[in-house]
């Protein structure tokens, strides 16, 4: 009598466990009830008409009469993935929008780059005047800190005056504007950049929706 290999034989062996599963599959569900299949913790494939309470957070497969898998019942989801799965839903309803803005506003790239070139220009112009206006505080600022010279603790000597009061305030004044002026002048200049960056991803969105939308027809 020959011997079957061992391969050979545990492969029969599994094949003979899975037409086994699927005929009681397929006898549970010509009774008319609902057939699933689940895996257990350790990997096992489980097949019945109901699922054990412990199983039920898990994902598992339907089956109809023939055990085939008509359907799929997804893993309850923790709080973390639901959270993920709202962000990106979010994310895609946002980008959505976005595309149909961009679809019936611009009819073509440069409609994009003019109305860019508009705001940049905006922009400029404001930084130009702010730039003036910091160039005339500088030329204040320089003159009262010659005034200031002749006064302590700027003048050592003996028969020095202490500064008035008003000159110091205006001092003070002026050193804390031209500070301010510089912050809002880097934040002109971030703005710009970013505009830039928005405008040219707003550009390769819009030729990648005009070639998907061309290459459609």
């Amino acid at each position: 009598m020959s011997r079957i290999p061992a391969p050979l034989a545990l492969l029969l062996a599994a094949l003979s466990l899975g037409a086994g599963a699927a005929a009681a599959a397929q006898d549970k569900g010509g009774k008319g009830g609902q057939t699933y299949k689940w895996v257990d913790e350790k990997n096992v494939t489980h097949y019945g008409d109901t699922v054990p309470p412990e199983y039920v957070k898990r994902e598992r497969a339907v089956l109809n009469n023939q055990a085939v898998e008509v359907g799929r019942l997804e893993a309850q989801k923790s709080p973390e993935q639901l959270a993920e799965l709202e962000r990106r839903d979010k994310v895609a309803r946002a980008q959505k929008e976005h595309d149909q803005f961009l679809l019936t506003t611009y009819t073509s790239v440069r409609d994009i780059e003019a109305l860019r070139d508009q705001r940049l220009q905006q922009i400029a112009d404001q930084r130009a005047s702010m730039e003036n206006y910091v160039g005339s505080l500088l030329e204040r600022l320089n003159q009262l800190q010659l005034r200031a010279q002749v006064f302590r603790p700027y003048n050592a000597s003996a028969g020095a005056r202490q500064m008035p009061d008003k000159l110091a305030e205006d001092l003070i004044r002026t050193v804390n504007e031209v500070r301010r002026q510089r912050a809002t002048l880097d934040e002109r200049r971030d703005e710009e950049t970013a505009l830039r960056a928005r405008f040219q991803s707003d550009i390769d969105r819009f030729r990648l929706l005009r070639s998907s939308a061309t290459a459609a027809r």
